[in-house]
């Protein structure tokens, strides 16, 4: 096992999942913004100083996703459950996407990790674009829950679960056919 200073945040962002998922569920607008912010921060330095100071590892490949995963599952079912406590909810149908679609892509990305070359079912660009908005979307329904009742983003709101849900549509195909094309006999 390789420790590194990108997989270091990679295990924070992993070990914040369980008070963020407390701070939402008791309606801790503040905390739970913050744990977000934090761990979308970490999301973004682990891949960067990888990158940068050439600390690539096997088990940062494995768990940065898997983090990623984890974060946003968390997000989206607290986010969508029924709570008097919060005026923005994600719609439970984004949520079932967004997740349905993660599930799908990590079982293929298992078999393909099982029998292929891994460098070839890294993670695209628009999976990595996809992952960013859910980040940003979940990030400004925590700030409006925080912020409380405002008629401002009543209409905003909508429009950004739509752009995840085209998001995530798009990065589905887009994986779906990349593993159907690289999982080919040559």
């Amino acid at each position: 096992m390789v420790i590194t200073f990108p997989n270091i945040l990679t295990f924070l962002r992993i070990c914040a999942v369980p008070f963020f998922a407390i701070a939402v569920w008791y309606g801790r607008t503040t905390e739970a913004c913050v744990l977000f912010a934090c761990a979308g921060l970490t999301d973004l330095l682990d891949g960067w100083f990888a990158r940068r100071f050439n600390q690539k590892s096997t088990l940062g490949a494995i768990l940065d996703p898997a983090a990623d995963k984890l974060l946003m599952t968390t997000a989206f079912v607290l986010l969508a459950f029924p709570r008097e406590v919060y005026t923005v909810r994600v719609p439970a149908w984004v949520a079932i996407l967004a997740i349905s679609r993660d599930v799908l892509i990590s079982l293929v990305a298992l078999v393909a990790y099982e029998r292929l070359d891994p460098s070839k079912f890294a993670p695209s660009w628009l999976g990595k674009a996809t992952t960013f908005v859910e980040l940003v979307a979940i990030s400004l329904a925590l700030l409006f829950n925080h912020l409380g009742p405002r008629d401002w983003y009543r209409y905003l709101v909508p429009w950004i679960f739509y752009l995840i849900a085209a998001m995530v549509i798009a990065s589905g195909v887009h994986y779906f056919f990349r593993a159907t094309h690289v999982t080919e006999p040559s």
